[in-house]
């Protein structure tokens, strides 16, 4: 299979995945552009393999530094938010949509608009504006494939001809690097040991949200998105081996589930080469050698952002906009060590409940614009309650 790819987000812990996948498996593929962030260096490595026709950082203040790495290449450089969603438009059959954060928003609809084959591991795409993006996707004859392990495992397993028969979709989750702790253990819990994932190989800001959960409240409700089902045919079970990925049980009592090892490579060829099956050197099952698999349900007072999530959902509109925006700024502050690890639910909460109460969160209008306006209006609430808990620590 022969592809030309776009990559953005290269140098994150998807993208670098994504490039390990090509080059392990040898997959035939031509790169049309690489984006990134701040990690010039690493941009200009992986620029000076790839060879792609692009290269692009956003911070602008590091184009001068990507240019002298790649000095004599031939290969285009550009920088900041608009040329990254330049890289997005350019003909690319598949693109990688790894930008973390609401930065990807804008990128992912460029590449949705163009008919592209996205390959989203981008969760705020979904949680912002996913009926809009579905629908535009779906307009111009592309497709969006999840890559979120979870979201990648009810792809494979929901059986088209049976779709009127779901029961319920479950979707998995490891429990976090906080599984076990206290309530009071986790109030003094430090970005280190957040960050400090049990089975996946994940950068900051996802590490966080594993460690609160809210990567799972994020992820239900990217799964009503993408597979148009109601927030209650929705299940959480906590998996601590992270080995089967997801689960949907149909009205018969048969459930499916996908298996694999927490390897991210495998829900990122399965994007890449569907409905057909990539060759790599995946690391193989060994269901002897596990020896169990365990499940147990998740503790909602210790991990309140499951039922923060599930109310956004049930609000509707552009409420779990707002929430992935307050999320962000919490998850920020926490990490800058400004409030502690139990604050960054309670304040997605308190933003949550002080927008429900004075804002209009129905969708009108252009939805991707009042989603970004809603965005915006949300990290300013979002700024005043971390501002505030932070002065009283």
């Amino acid at each position: 299979m022969s592809r030309t790819v776009t990559v953005l987000g290269s140098t994150g812990s998807i993208g670098v995945s994504t490039l390990s996948l090509f080059e392990e498996s040898g997959a035939d593929v031509e790169i049309v552009a690489l984006t990134a962030g701040r990690q010039v260096e690493k941009l200009a490595e992986q620029a000076l393999k790839w060879r792609p026709k692009l290269a692009v950082i956003e911070d602008e203040t590091k184009l001068a530094e990507l240019r002298e790495r790649l000095a004599g290449s031939g290969i285009e450089t550009a920088a900041g938010p608009a040329a990254v969603r330049e890289a997005a438009e350019r003909d690319a059959a598949w693109v990688m949509s790894a930008i973390v954060g609401s930065a990807g928003l804008s990128p992912t609809l460029a590449a949705a608009r163009r008919g592209a084959v996205v390959a989203l591991a981008n969760k705020e795409s979904l949680v912002c504006c996913g009926p809009s993006l579905l629908r535009i996707a779906a307009a111009a004859g592309g497709r969006v494939i999840p890559v979120d392990s979870e979201h990648s495992a009810i792809f494979q397993v929901l059986q088209e001809p049976c779709r009127d028969k779901l029961a319920t979709m479950t979707l998995t989750a490891s429990g976090g690097p906080f599984r076990t702790w206290t309530y009071e253990a986790m109030r003094a819990a430090t970005p280190e040991q957040a960050v400090a994932h049990p089975n996946w190989s994940m950068g900051a800001k996802i590490s966080v949200d594993s460690a609160t959960m809210m990567n799972k409240g994020l992820e239900m409700i990217e799964a009503s998105y993408l597979f148009a089902v109601p927030e209650k045919q929705i299940d959480v079970v906590v998996h601590p081996q992270s080995i089967i990925h997801s689960m949907v049980e149909y009205a018969d009592g048969s459930t499916l589930a996908q298996l694999g090892p927490p390897d991210m490579r495998a829900p990122i060829a399965c994007a890449y080469a569907w409905p057909d099956r990539l060759p790599w050197p995946a690391p193989k099952l060994d269901l002897a050698a596990l020896g169990q698999l365990t499940f147990e349900a998740p503790d909602l007072q210790r991990f309140p952002a499951i039922d923060i999530a599930r109310q956004a959902l049930k609000l509707g509109g552009h409420a779990p906009a707002a929430m992935n925006a307050a999320n962000e700024v919490a998850v920020g502050a926490f990490l800058d060590r400004r409030i502690g690890f139990l604050d960054i639910a309670a304040s997605v909460r308190d933003t949550l409940d002080r927008l429900n109460g004075g804002w209009d969160l129905t969708p009108g209008g252009d939805e991707v614009e009042a989603a970004m306006m809603i965005d915006a209006g949300a990290r300013r609430v979002a700024t005043e309650v971390v501002d505030r808990l932070a002065a009283v620590r």
